[in-house]
């Protein structure tokens, strides 16, 4: 990478699964992490094996469980994101698969959750408790990633926004209410004059910067979440507060977002995100009810 710099900022994935690459560097680092390997297992390595029962406690698994959700997650935004573009896979399976880019939130935030209550009631941890330590986290995540996203104009745009901005609205600046992402990331749109390399495109229209009002809108979700966090005296309530206010910032960010629509009854359209939005609204309001009753009927038997 070091060597050959220009080539991996040009196309980082194309890099990283090629040869290219220093083979002596490769081995003499392959070979001290084997080493050190064998002489850590060596270090704790007993004179005379024995049994021994030890207990865990759920903050010892903090690393184990971010690294779960992470891998899972990963795995599952991108798994989402090709469901959503079965032409492209179809076209270039291999450059999809291992793209960067395309990645869908609502597959990792399943996936990832999936993975992790496996993981948690593998060690007999409750989800709940879990699922509100990190709600107010995943909301700010999702925030601060749409800033990512707006700077980088990877495509998370919304429709075209070729109206004047409303009077009552002057006081913002004219990128917060239309933009027209110059140098995005994917190339699209018209070249711009005088330009040289890559990333020389800019929308030929501008549309709403949707990334941005997500940010905004999480970020007082987020404080929200803060603020009621320790108020809440039932585990997992907050999970399921969360779970209702990201499925309703996202169904509605979608009327205004450019995405692919599906006819579901009639005239009704609507898009992949929108759906699972849905069925994660239904599920916070399940979650939020099954903790309530589990919580109740708890503080019925100490009685």
């Amino acid at each position: 990478i070091i060597l050959d710099y220009k080539f991996f900022v040009d196309n980082p994935q194309e890099y990283i699964l090629s040869w290219k690459g220093s083979w002596l560097g490769g081995i003499l680092v392959g070979g001290f992490s084997a080493y050190y390997t064998w002489h850590s297992k060596e270090k704790k390595k007993l004179s005379k094996p024995k049994t021994k029962f030890v207990e865990i406690h759920p903050h010892e698994l903090t690393l184990n469980i971010l690294f779960v959700a992470a891998v899972f997650g990963l795995i599952g935004a991108k798994l989402f994101d090709m469901m959503e573009h079965l032409d492209e896979l179809f076209r270039d399976p291999l450059g999809t698969l291992f793209s960067f880019s395309g990645l869908a939130f609502y597959g990792g935030l399943i996936l990832g959750a999936i993975a992790v209550i496996l993981y948690t009631k593998k060690y007999d941890i409750a989800f709940e408790h879990i699922a509100d330590a990190t709600a107010p986290a995943l909301m700010l995540a999702y925030a601060v990633g749409r800033i990512g996203c707006q700077l980088a104009g990877d495509g998370c745009w919304g429709i075209p926004n070729p109206n004047p901005k409303p009077q009552w609205l002057s006081f913002l600046p004219n990128w917060l209410w239309s933009f027209n992402y110059p140098h995005n990331v994917i190339n699209e749109g018209i070249p711009i004059p005088g330009c040289e390399g890559q990333h020389c495109f800019v929308l030929p229209q501008p549309v709403f910067p949707t990334p941005l009002y997500e940010t905004i809108i999480c970020t007082l979700f987020f404080l929200i979440l803060w603020g009621i966090r320790k108020k809440l005296s039932i585990p997992g309530l907050l999970f399921g507060i969360y779970l209702m206010l990201n499925a309703l910032e996202r169904f509605f960010i979608e009327e205004i977002r450019v995405n692919q629509n599906y006819k579901i009854i009639g005239s009704i359209e609507l898009s992949q995100a929108q759906i699972i939005a849905i069925a994660i609204f239904i599920t916070g309001v399940a979650l939020s009810f099954i903790f309530y009753r589990k919580y109740k009927k708890l503080q019925t038997q100490r009685i």
